[in-house]
């Protein structure tokens, strides 16, 4: 069975994210996309597991009492986070868990699971292409725009924290390439396998 394993991804949003990870789905072996666990109610159209997970107030805050968030915050009176008893459960069967995350986020998972992560940071190619490809989607007005490109230059300051970085100016090259870190994401051992192969080299186990 193939290895668990981690990959964060981030990137300013307008990067092309998820339009990559789509591209690049049929490639890239089983993997779980990490959602978010919510006690908000549920919208028309909502799936559960598929938009969010739904739960109930007191079983959420009997999860964050036992460790089992990455992170979590309380948002217009409901709590929003994300959950790792899906993302261990995914490991558990060898898949790839994928989180689209920001760089604080990516610090997070670093933090608690640096071992099996690897991370990938998408962008544009520029700030101006960025701005263009933003302004081309025509669902924000002037001031999110502005406050999404702000994101960004902070965003791209942190680029350097990451194991790779995908410069997404033609969607079939950046997609083979995220195949490329995915592969090389499972490759990664954690220090437990690491230790447990060089035992069995010298035949101690």
């Amino acid at each position: 069975m193939q290895k668990g394993a981690i990959l964060v991804l981030s990137g300013p949003s307008g990067s092309g994210k998820s339009t990559v990870i789509n591209a690049a789905s049929e490639e890239i072996g089983e993997y779980y996309f990490s959602i978010s666990t919510t006690t908000r109610a549920k919208r028309e159209g909502e799936v559960d597991g598929v938009d969010y997970f739904f739960v109930d107030r007191e079983d959420f805050e009997e999860d964050i009492k036992a460790g089992n968030f990455l992170e979590y915050a309380q948002v217009h009176g409901n709590y929003y986070g994300t959950s790792l008893k899906p993302v261990k459960e995914a490991l558990k069967e060898g898949k790839l868990v994928i989180f689209d995350i920001d760089v604080q986020g990516h610090r997070l998972v670093r933090a608690k699971m640096n071992d099996i992560t690897t991370s990938v940071f998408i962008t544009p190619p520029t700030l101006k292409e960025l701005e263009k490809r933003l302004r081309a989607r025509s669902t924000d007005d002037e001031a999110v725009i502005a406050k999404r490109l702000q994101n960004a230059k902070s965003e791209i300051a942190a680029a350097g924290e990451y194991d790779f970085t995908i410069i997404n100016d033609s969607v079939e090259v950046a997609a083979k390439q995220f195949v490329t870190v995915s592969k090389a994401a499972r490759l990664k051992q954690s220090r437990e396998s690491r230790e447990k192969f060089i035992k069995e080299w010298f035949g101690e186990e």
